[in-house]
C-alpha cells in the first residue's frame, strides 16, 4: 500500500479517536484540526492514485466530518439565494 494511503487511513483511525473523546466544544477544534491536515492528505491521493481514488478519500472524510460540510452547504445556499436576490432587475 502507498503511503498516501497510509496517512489517509491514519487519518481515519483518529478522526475515530478524536470522536470518541469528550469535548467541550462539540469537537469543532477537532474538526479544524482534521480538516487542516486531510485536505493536503486528499490531495497526495489523488496525485498518487488519481481522481476517483481521491474523490472516494474525500468521499469518506465527508462522511466522518459530516457537520461541517452541512454547515458549509448550508452556508452556500444562502450566500446563493442573497446574491441572486440582489441581482434582479427592478420591475418597470
Amino acid at each position: 500500500m502507498s503511503i498516501s494511503l497510509v496517512l489517509a487511513c491514519f487519518w481515519f483511525v483518529i478522526a475515530n479517536i478524536l470522536a470518541m473523546t469528550p469535548s467541550k466544544d462539540f469537537h469543532w477544534r477537532n474538526a479544524y484540526m482534521l480538516i487542516a491536515a486531510g485536505i493536503p492528505i486528499v490531495g497526495f491521493v489523488t496525485t498518487q492514485h488519481g481522481p476517483w481514488v481521491g474523490l472516494l478519500v474525500l468521499a469518506g472524510g465527508c462522511s466522518v466530518l459530516r457537520w461541517p460540510v452541512v454547515y458549509l452547504l448550508r452556508w452556500l445556499r444562502r450566500a446563493v439565494r442573497r446574491d441572486a436576490g440582489q441581482n434582479r432587475e427592478p420591475a418597470e
